[in-house]
């Protein structure tokens, strides 16, 4: 697979979608049920997992993959750019002071994970570039994508 800038951008998004939906989500649920920085953390972290997963695998579903090969090929994907995009923006969520305690309705709270969210799309994408050049990351989802389209 040819890569390029755009490619790493391209699936950095592609990881940024998923794991701003959990990321949010996560943080919704422990703010709004005032629950502990860590277990919000985690709760946020496990559904940035989950939809992240999720969007890659569902048009491999779409195709006709089972889920088994579907589900093997979104781990294989995915797992190295959400683990780093949820490293760096919960570190910063964490360690900015007032943000993880900062009512929904608080700027503080959103204009933290925003920032949070874009820090850690930029230091993302040079890990997905670096995947993908090597036939890893998201280099494994394109190749199912071109089959599917070949066929």
């Amino acid at each position: 697979m040819q890569v390029n800038w755009k490619t790493a951008i391209m699936a950095t998004l592609h990881c940024l979608t998923g794991c701003a939906i959990g990321e949010i989500l996560g943080m919704i649920i422990g703010n709004a049920f005032d629950l502990h920085g860590l277990i919000t953390i985690v709760l946020s972290t496990g559904l940035a997992f989950f939809f992240g997963y999720l969007l890659s695998m569902l048009p491999l579903l779409r195709s006709g993959l089972s889920l088994k090969s579907a589900l093997g090929i979104a781990f294989a994907a995915d797992t190295f750019s959400i683990m780093s995009m949820e490293f760096i923006d919960n570190l910063i969520m964490w360690f900015v002071p007032g943000a993880m305690n900062a009512n929904l309705t608080d700027l503080l709270f959103w204009g933290t994970l925003i920032l949070a969210l874009a820090i850690a799309f930029i230091f993302t994408v040079p890990l997905n570039y670096w995947l993908i050049s090597h036939g890893k990351g998201h280099a494994i989802a394109h190749k199912h994508h071109d089959h599917m389209h070949h066929d």
